[in-house]
């Protein structure tokens, strides 16, 4: 969000990517040691998978995770405590949360797949366009989900077999 002339100041440009899954995994063990609990090693790869590639994300659900093991299981955090812990939080296999799941359907089931406007899948979610271009999109974006368009967002393949969709007669599940 820097402008031009004071980017060009810095002399040295970097652009920021997402984590690899190996990266997480580490980050998950280490977070799992500083916070006292046990973690296989399934359970950690599961974290990471589930992340959307930024460690922030990786935290706050291993943190839950361990809530939901206090409570509900041996303190021990396995692959099935992770998958109940996120499904009870909302985040399904691919790392899509609830608003995500909602911008997809709003551009599948209200404008069809698309190509639809940001603007328009705003104003339909009632949320700001901002935090979807910002928070929403990015992983959309790079797990092959949603396309960005000249004429708008559009909904890809994948994305209508994750959410269980029919894509021109075909029913993906």
């Amino acid at each position: 969000l820097l402008s031009a002339p004071l980017r060009d100041r810095f002399g040295i440009f970097r652009s920021l990517d997402f984590y690899a899954e190996s990266d997480l995994v580490k980050i998950t063990r280490r977070s799992a040691s500083l916070l006292g609990v046990t973690i296989g090693e399934e359970a950690a790869v599961t974290l990471a998978r589930r992340s959307r590639g930024t460690p922030r994300i990786v935290n706050r659900l291993l943190k839950r995770v361990r809530d939901y093991s206090q409570v509900r299981a041996d303190e021990t955090i396995t692959r099935d405590t992770v998958s109940s812990a996120l499904k009870l939080e909302g985040v399904d296999e691919e790392g899509l949360t609830e608003l995500d799941r909602r911008y997809l359907n709003t551009i599948i089931k209200f404008y069809h797949g698309g190509p639809v406007g940001i603007e328009a899948i705003a104003a339909t979610l009632q949320e700001e366009s901002d935090t979807l271009v910002d928070i929403v999109e990015p992983y959309l974006l790079k797990i092959g989900f949603v396309l960005r368009t000249s004429s708008g967002r559009k909904a890809t393949e994948a994305a209508y077999k994750h959410l269980g969709f029919r894509v021109q007669g075909k029913l993906f599940s």
